[in-house]
């Protein structure tokens, strides 16, 4: 069977610790997976980004995302409340979206689902971990499922 090329999928992370943006980056780079990292740091930019307003009007620059990792703690606009207003957008509620945070509430694991979420995941505490995640996240969202084209608004 012949193998096609992978398009890279482009990847937006929300979340507010610098800390965890480096370390996601490098975890993906470690990976070695094939993709666009992108990353603003609270609810209010990731929404910004996804409808390309201000420092996101430009479509090179800020290219749709095929898949969200969303942190719940942030400032201005949380995760929860960004999520809710992600999936209640025609243009946007396709995008998967996948949780990962410190928490492991189950209020919030429930919240999240029930907000849609594609997946909730506590952050590894170790970077081999968050390796290991990153390769498992790619991998899946690569390989085994199918993403939606990319529609425009």
């Amino acid at each position: 069977m012949e193998s096609k090329k992978r398009k890279p999928i482009v990847i937006l992370m929300a979340d507010d610790d610098e800390d965890d943006q480096a370390l996601c980056r490098e975890a993906l780079e470690e990976s070695r997976l094939i993709n666009v990292l992108k990353q603003v740091d609270d609810g209010v930019e990731l929404l910004a980004y996804l409808r390309r307003e201000g420092d996101y009007a430009d479509p090179e620059a800020s290219p749709r995302p095929d898949l969200i990792l969303l942190d719940l703690n942030m400032p201005r606009m949380d995760g929860r409340s960004a999520l809710k207003e992600i999936k209640a957008d025609a243009r946007l509620r396709s995008i998967p979206v996948v949780i990962l945070t410190t928490s492991k509430a189950e209020e919030d694991m429930l919240k999240g689902y029930e907000l849609g979420a594609a997946s909730y995941i506590a952050k590894p505490v170790t970077f081999s971990g968050l390796v290991d995640l990153m390769k498992s996240l790619g991998q899946y969202w690569l390989e085994i499922v199918q993403l939606p084209p990319h529609r425009e608004p």
